[in-house]
């Protein structure tokens, strides 16, 4: 009569040795993870610019901070920069996902943006060229952007949005407001977009304030509510340091609860010396 031999169990060491395997593994994973969001928090900030420009009663201050638990990274960028005529060039933007992938992304999206506002004056056709370029680059990837030109002399202020948060204005005589001018879709989504063109003067004392929305949204926080919030901040600092007022808008950004990356972009402008006759 046959009989069935009964498995043999597994012995301690087997078992000890199972568990080294796979404590091993998840090691391995733990590191290669890690040294990814490494790499990207390098390159990210790589990429972003070192300083900023200035002029005589402008100054300008930007922050960016990665997310809490390490995961979303190299979405977020800002820009700026003089351009050839003299003018400010300021830009703040996100890209959809997040990785090494997105951070080189945004930094061949900043270094386009920088190429073609040297040689078109118009922000929304800056952003029409620019969105065009990004998709030749044939990517899965897409981006919101905002883009201002400013003329320090007249103060007057040109700006373009594709699809990215508004931004947040406030003024010493207390007056304040959030500038959800019309814009056009995201960058990289469509061909032959068209951007409009908002047109203001920046006249009296105040700041703007350009940011993302890991400032601004969060799991109990709508966006719309995360805006007023920065609202009322800068309007209660209108009168503050550049840099100052951009690490108080940063640090509402750890309020939210987002897991995001988050960026901000700050003009702080004195009043406008009228030009000669």
């Amino acid at each position: 009569m046959n009989r069935r031999r009964t498995p043999r169990s597994a012995s301690a060491e087997d078992l000890l040795s199972t568990l080294q395997h796979l404590t091993a593994r998840a090691r391995q994973e733990v590191e290669l993870h890690q040294a990814r969001v490494e790499l990207a928090q390098a390159l990210q900030r790589k990429m972003l610019p070192a300083t900023l420009p200035a002029f005589p009663g402008l100054q300008t201050a930007a922050r960016y901070a990665p997310a809490r638990d390490g995961l979303d990274i190299g979405g977020d960028w800002y820009d700026g920069f003089v351009l050839p005529d003299g003018s400010l060039g300021l830009a703040i933007g996100d890209v959809q996902g997040h990785d090494v992938e997105a951070a080189a992304f945004m930094g061949q999206i900043r270094i386009a943006m920088r190429a073609i506002a040297a040689s078109a004056s118009d922000p929304g056709e800056v952003m029409s060229r620019a969105n065009d370029v990004i998709l030749s680059m044939d990517s899965a990837l897409f981006a919101t952007c905002s883009f201002l030109r400013l003329d320090p002399r007249t103060r007057e202020l040109l700006g373009a949005r594709a699809g990215h948060v508004a931004s947040v204005w406030a003024t010493t005589d207390g007056r304040s407001g959030i500038s959800d001018d019309a814009g056009g879709l995201p960058l990289g989504i469509d061909f032959g977009q068209d951007y409009p063109v908002t047109r203001r003067t920046l006249d009296v004392e105040g700041a703007l304030v350009l940011l993302t929305d890991g400032v601004i949204e969060g799991p109990s926080l709508s966006i719309d509510d995360g805006l007023d919030r920065v609202r009322r901040l800068v309007s209660a600092h209108a009168g503050a340091d550049a840099e100052d007022l951009a690490d108080l808008v940063l640090k509402a950004a750890a309020l939210t609860g987002h897991e995001d990356d988050a960026a901000v972009l700050v003009l702080r402008h004195g009043n406008r010396v009228p030009g000669p006759p």
